[in-house]
């Protein structure tokens, strides 16, 4: 994945660029608004980390005609953490607004968040004993009936049954299904699993999703 950095900071751009290559992507610089939009029409990014405040033209400027151009994902970097200011910077066309000082780990999941957005959804039928899940209608049925889940619920069986067997701590699941917007101690994680096991195990069927006291859940048998 290619990712092009957009700051007039030469210390910033420089510590992304070595942090995310680090991390596995091809990473490309730009210091002014005018340089990002060339380098995006020569060789179109993955996605965009732009700050907005730049000599000559902002970050809002530069979104705005990123936006007409494509539907590149963008994800602002700035030191403007008003609400007016992250309200101007979606309405420019960004995916998502990151105020300085932020945490690297952070800008990690937002950037592995955005590019799971962007990836192409493939029709595909995931199967476990007698459950069948849908991932293109996001249709469940189990023993050949339906089950109606909550997008939420869905996400979270969808998850463990591309893991079968497989024990999923719940830092995984949190980051998985509730993504980088997910903070501080909850039980939500409980609390959706007992919604699925009571429309899972409706009409006496076997347990599939079991506790692993201490570490997370599993999907077996």
């Amino acid at each position: 994945m290619r990712i092009l950095v957009v700051d007039d900071d030469p210390q910033i751009s420089g510590l992304l660029k070595r942090g995310l290559s680090y991390e596995g992507y091809t990473v490309e610089t730009a210091s002014s608004g005018q340089e990002a939009l060339d380098k995006a029409r020569d060789n179109a990014p993955d996605l965009v980390v732009l700050d907005v405040l730049m000599p000559g033209m902002d970050g809002f400027e530069v979104a705005r005609r990123l936006r007409q151009g494509g539907e590149t994902p963008i994800l602002m970097l700035t030191a403007k953490g008003t609400v007016a200011d992250k309200v101007t910077g979606l309405d420019a066309g960004a995916d998502d607004y990151l105020v300085k000082p932020f945490e690297f780990e952070e800008l990690l999941a937002r950037i592995r968040a955005l590019l799971r957005r962007r990836q192409p959804q493939e029709a595909e039928t995931l199967r476990f004993g007698d459950m069948t899940l849908d991932t293109l209608t996001r249709q469940v049925t189990r023993g050949g009936m339906p089950i109606e889940l909550t997008a939420k619920e869905f996400d979270l069986l969808e998850l463990f049954m591309r893991h079968p067997r497989q024990v999923l701590r719940r830092e995984q699941i949190y980051e998985r299904v509730w993504g980088y917007d997910f903070e501080g101690e909850s039980n939500v994680i409980e609390v959706y699993v007992r919604y699925l096991r009571a429309k899972l195990e409706a009409g006496g069927r076997p347990r599939l999703i079991h506790t692993v006291r201490g570490v997370g859940y599993v999907l077996r048998d």
